[in-house]
């Protein structure tokens, strides 16, 4: 797999499981916000739609939406 297809993995990884439990891009920034994580909407969705962002961010995402597992396949 080649970096551009890795991005789109983590994306669709990401983006799969806030679809799974209908949680908005607004929602995912107020329950960061909660944890005390400092992200708006625009830094969200940029991140989000490229789909480079760190390895951080994205617990911080599963966390937010209190993911306990993540399939990877």
């Amino acid at each position: 797999m080649n970096e551009e297809e890795w991005k789109k993995n983590a994306k669709n990884t990401l983006k799969a499981e806030l679809k799974r439990r209908g949680v908005s891009y607004e929602m995912l920034v107020a329950k960061l916000k909660a944890m005390g994580v400092d992200e708006n909407y625009n830094t969200v969705n940029t991140k989000l739609n490229r789909g480079s962002f760190t390895f951080v961010f994205a617990l911080q995402c599963f966390k937010a939406m209190d993911v306990k597992e993540i399939r990877l396949d």
